[in-house]
């Protein structure tokens, strides 16, 4: 009964993230450079806002005028975002006049947080425009809760802004890896500003079902701190899944990379790869066989470093990859052991190799 009803949420999740994703890419031209996309909203965003304004307008006049006063700004935002030129029709980045082969070099200059001056400005200009468009479909979500027709896509959208957003961070992964192509990079850097140019990215939205599918079926049924056994928990989560071609053909490629076997527990018991080092040591001193979810902190010496993970809340899913992302960086800088790159990353980058052969 459980795997069953499982399945169920799966698949419902991702038969709208399907629909969702082919509207979105009706909608947006192939990746390209230079080409603007000047409608702020999609067509199915704006259908989906009218539907809820009038919803709201028979039932709660004040949370309409909350909505649609919302949604004028984030309109007015967005024109004014994406009003400013396109990365490749701008000649200088960090005071660089740009050509082909600087691109690369140069986006990867600003991709740090101490470097937030150099961004320019029409990068900054649309992470804002991201965020306060996240802020608006939330609290579409949350004004549409038990009216399933209005409250799914108005939360699906949500994920898309946050898939967007990682998107990001994992393009300037793969601009940093040394193990990408010169011409494979030069692709990512187009991509990397039609995202920017746009403010979607088509790319993250489809292949980060199979992680969302992933997100549903262990919120659903938390893994066992008995063991902390990883591939165990691994086995069982996937089989609840049901059949996800690309998330199993994922796991063939990389069941032998240590990284990624690393980073796979980090996100399945949503410990840092300290933390279950930490965990397995005393289970194992004590002679302990089985611990519960709420159990297993009291093993550890301090506050978790990540916080508490809800799939159902697109900002937390956004905050437990950032904060799993920072750890990363910082055992590369002291050259710590664990993984050095998020789960997100990792099977984005594994799609995008794949795209490229």
């Amino acid at each position: 009964m459980i795997n069953a009803s499982i399945n169920a949420q799966i698949k419902f999740v991702n038969s709208y993230f399907l629909y969702y994703n082919f509207n979105i890419m009706e909608q947006l031209s192939p990746h390209s450079s230079g080409e603007q996309n000047s409608q702020v909203l999609s067509d199915d965003e704006e259908i989906l806002i009218k539907n809820v304004e009038n919803w709201l307008k028979e039932g709660d006049p004040q949370d309409y005028n909350l909505v649609h006063e919302r949604f004028s700004r984030l309109r007015n935002l967005g024109i004014a975002v994406f009003d400013y030129p396109s990365i490749k029709d701008t000649k200088f980045v960090r005071d660089v006049l740009l050509d082909e082969n600087q691109l690369a070099e140069s986006l990867l200059f600003f991709s740090a947080s101490n470097h937030l001056l150099r961004t320019p400005a029409k990068v900054a200009a649309l992470r804002s425009f991201l965020i306060a468009k996240f802020h608006a479909f939330s609290l579409l979500a949350k004004l549409t809760k038990g009216n399933d027709n209005l409250y799914t896509p108005a939360k699906n959208i949500s994920y898309s802004v946050v898939f967007t957003l990682m998107a990001e961070d994992v393009y300037f992964s793969c601009l940093d890896d040394p193990g990408f192509s010169d011409n494979t990079k030069s692709k990512l850097v187009n991509d990397l500003i039609a995202l920017w140019d746009s403010g979607k990215d088509t790319r993250s939205i489809h292949h980060l079902m199979a992680l969302s599918s992933l997100w549903t079926a262990r919120d659903s049924a938390p893994p066992s701190f008995g063991t902390m056994d990883g591939n165990t928990e691994l086995l069982r989560i996937s089989i609840d899944m049901g059949i996800e071609t690309e998330w199993v053909e994922f796991l063939k490629e990389e069941s032998t990379n240590e990284n990624t076997r690393w980073a796979l527990e980090e996100f399945l018991f949503g410990l840092s790869y300290e933390e279950i080092l930490q965990v397995r040591s005393r289970l194992k001193r004590y002679g302990v066989t089985s611990v519960s979810h709420d159990e297993v902190r009291s093993y550890l010496d301090s506050k978790p470093v990540y916080s508490m993970f809800d799939d159902r809340d697109p900002s937390a899913i956004y905050d437990f990859f950032i904060e799993r992302r920072d750890s990363c960086t910082l055992r590369k800088k002291v050259n710590a052991p664990g993984p050095r790159q998020t789960l997100e990353e990792i099977y984005l980058k594994y799609r995008i190799i794949l795209e490229s052969s």
